[in-house]
């Protein structure tokens, strides 16, 4: 019986309206590699992660993913209010990744800050509402 010491983890959704453009975003504007594009009912399995983390994908998931019609409308809802996820992402030029997103016109919500538990980081939305951050440690 597991104890819990052995779990690791692997997935992390990320609702999204269009896998099409969802693909587009996070792989050509956020630099995400693409793990696995395979059909899945009438949608599609993809799914994306940084090069320096093979172990770790983020699932581009649309509500039409969820099996259970109730929570599905709770996705489309959801993705209606753009009330989402955070993903938070290190970074070795905080700064530099910053200008390169807001110069690619990904919506801004909070510009290169130094933190008082260490670290500088900067907030951006991605089309769906979901927050993404960028943090790079100080040292």
């Amino acid at each position: 019986m597991s104890n819990g010491k052995d779990l690791a983890l692997t997935h992390v959704a990320v609702l999204v309206a269009d896998q099409e453009k969802a693909l587009e975003f996070y792989r050509d504007v956020i630099g995400l590699e693409v793990r696995q594009d395979l059909p899945f009912g009438g949608v599609r399995w993809l799914t994306v992660g940084p090069a320096s983390q093979p172990s770790i994908e983020f699932l581009l998931e649309v509500p039409d993913m969820v099996p259970d019609e109730a929570a599905a409308a709770a996705a489309r809802a959801r993705l209606a209010s753009g009330a989402q996820g955070t993903l938070i992402f290190t970074t070795e030029a905080v700064d530099d990744t910053f200008a390169r997103l807001r110069d690619a016109g990904v919506e801004v919500t909070q510009e290169p800050i130094t933190q008082p538990y260490g670290v500088r980081d900067c907030g951006f939305r991605d089309p769906w509402g979901n927050h993404l951050r960028f943090s790079q440690l100080r040292g």
